[in-house]
């Protein structure tokens, strides 16, 4: 599938610094072809004015049609406690998004999606204005189907939702979310669409 583009607006910066755990982990970087070029610590990369890095968005539905949201939780220095997708993350260096796409759900929402399948690329610039940080990403989507309830790790998701398209909507209108979420739903909606049907209305 095409890659699609976007652009955000820079924001504003409070100087939130992760944990030293957080600090260490490596991410993959690429070209804007998606080629890897190189590897950066997670800080770094996302420090302004950010590093251009692969990464992860998953969207995953139940029997319904209802999207799977995440709240991320309080105590993450990246966009803490807002909502967004079902999954979204960094592929270690060499591994294949797709398998990374699969643990994270796993390990973050102790569910493992099933017909989880590939739904294109987006590379965007959003920086996040509560601290600082800019997502340079080259974005593999995925969309799937998750049964089952979830059981959240608390260190990474405060609270969970499934929700309809005018549920989603409301949400949006009424509570914070990430900066990166409209850009990655609406480049994964074809998939998202061919997913639920038409009458899922997404």
């Amino acid at each position: 599938m095409p890659t699609t583009s976007a652009t955000a607006a820079t924001g504003a910066t409070n100087g939130v610094q992760p944990n030293g755990a957080q600090q260490s982990i490596m991410l993959e970087l690429v070209d804007e072809e998606g080629r890897t070029i190189g590897t950066a610590e997670k800080l770094s990369a996302h420090q302004a004015p950010g590093r251009l890095h692969r990464a992860f968005s998953v969207f995953l539905f139940d029997a319904s049609g209802r999207l799977l949201l995440q709240r991320r939780a309080l105590g993450k220095y990246h966009s803490p406690g807002v909502w967004s997708n079902t999954c979204c993350g960094h592929p270690y260096p060499g591994e294949a998004p797709f398998a990374a796409a699969a643990r994270r759900v796993h390990e973050e929402l102790g569910v493992s999606p099933s017909l989880m399948a590939e739904a294109g690329t987006v590379r965007y610039n959003h920086p996040d204005p509560a601290s600082g940080l800019v997502e340079q990403e080259y974005n593999h989507l995925f969309v799937g189907l998750v049964q089952g309830t979830p059981a959240p790790d608390p260190e990474e998701i405060e609270d969970t939702a499934f929700v309809t398209p005018g549920e989603l909507a409301e949400r949006h209108e009424a509570a914070p979310f990430s900066a990166w979420f409209m850009t990655v739903l609406d480049a994964a909606r074809p998939a998202i669409k061919e997913l639920t049907g038409p009458s899922g209305g997404w």
